[in-house]
């Protein structure tokens, strides 16, 4: 499926900012067999100084700019054109739980794809004992490592509210696991806390996902928004597969991939330091619009 992605960020600071650098992932990414970007480019107002790319160490595409001159706003647009292959679901090829745990200890590969990045806590999603004890018994009875995600996306998804207004972009894991409620990085938080838990490597995939309105509802423009889901390393012949517990639902052709890390701090959209004082206000606007 082809789809046109635009988004815009939009920052309004309390005071005037008189210098500032900063990180930006929000550029989809290439991944072969998966999905293409045809093309993209990013936009920033007011215009930096300075601006750099790189290539972080999980691969994710990062955007440098650095500002010298005083400003009040600032807004980072993206414009996409992206690619991405209708796969079905894929056979469940993944050994169990045993199986996995032996695999691992015979993957020798420190790459950035391998799963070893994965099985430790990371800055945001720390081991707890609850939602361990949680994991293991959503995955009483599956017959293998696909199955048993599978089962934690679903009870996610079941026992979880989504509420913005529960959950900030710091609420960690255990606060939203007692309160029920939060937000796809909260789930996908959760997730990757509880498979980690019980040895399963786990990360965060940050991206746009496509929504449909209602059968004889209008589109709504800077409707859609940046999401959050998780991609659990199934085993040597599996590989890789990704869940969204906000949804239920493997990942298809509808989720466009910007990138991915062990927690949302790896791939957060913007992070950077300020010269300024005060707070700011932050505004997100995503469309996501399939090419005919």
């Amino acid at each position: 499926m082809l789809y046109d992605v635009k988004m815009d960020l939009h920052y309004d600071y309390d005071a005037t900012v008189h210098g500032g650098r900063h990180l930006i992932r929000v550029a989809p990414i290439n991944v072969p067999g998966v999905q293409r970007v045809v093309a993209a480019s990013l936009s920033f107002e007011p215009r930096p100084h300075r601006e750099s790319y790189f290539s972080d160490f999980f691969g994710n595409s990062v955007t440098t700019i650095t500002y010298a001159a005083p400003h009040d706003t600032l807004d980072v647009r993206l414009s996409a054109r992206v690619q991405v292959e209708d796969i079905h679901p894929p056979a469940d090829l993944s050994p169990n739980l045993a199986g996995l745990t032996e695999e691992i200890a015979r993957f020798w590969s420190v790459a950035p794809n391998s799963p070893h990045h994965f099985l430790a806590a990371s800055p945001r999603v720390k081991a707890d004992p609850d939602i361990t004890q949680y994991t293991r018994d959503v995955m009483v009875g599956t017959p293998s490592v696909q199955a048993a995600a599978m089962s934690l996306c679903l009870a996610i998804h079941r026992d979880f509210a989504y509420d913005p207004k529960a959950t900030d972009v710091a609420t960690k894991p255990s606060e939203a696991f007692v309160l029920r409620k939060g937000v796809c990085q909260d789930f996908a938080h959760v997730m990757i806390a509880g498979l980690r838990g019980v040895g399963v490597p786990a990360g965060y995939v940050s991206g746009f996902l496509r929504t449909i309105p209602p059968a004889g509802k209008a589109r709504l423009e800077g409707a859609d928004a940046m999401h959050a889901w998780v991609r659990v390393w199934c085993g040597q012949h599996a590989g890789w597969i990704e869940f969204d517990p906000t949804n239920a639902i493997i990942a298809g052709p509808d989720h466009i991939s910007i990138g991915h890390g062990r927690d949302y701090g790896d791939i957060s959209p913007i992070v950077g330091v300020l010269k300024t004082h005060g707070g700011h206000e932050a505004t997100q606007a995503v469309d996501v619009v399939r090419v005919e």
